[in-house]
């Protein structure tokens, strides 16, 4: 069975640190508030390396990957 590796922000844990868009800039942005968002169309990034560091990176624990399917 194909696993797909999930990307997600936690964003009422999310304090604005802003690694994971600095780690991942192709999977991660800001929002106007300075909360961390995954970039449309980036959630199936999970299995990128770069994601990984963000997860480590992360202050808080808000990025996190999650297999699916």
């Amino acid at each position: 069975m194909d696993q797909r590796m999930r990307v997600e922000v936690d964003r009422d844990r999310c304090m604005g640190a802003g690694m994971c868009a600095l780690t991942a800039p192709g999977v991660f942005t800001q929002d106007d508030d300075g909360l961390s968002e995954v970039l449309p169309g980036r959630a199936d990034a999970g299995g990128d390396p770069l994601v990984r560091e963000a997860v480590r990176a992360c202050p808080v624990g808000a990025v996190r990957v999650e297999e699916v399917g």
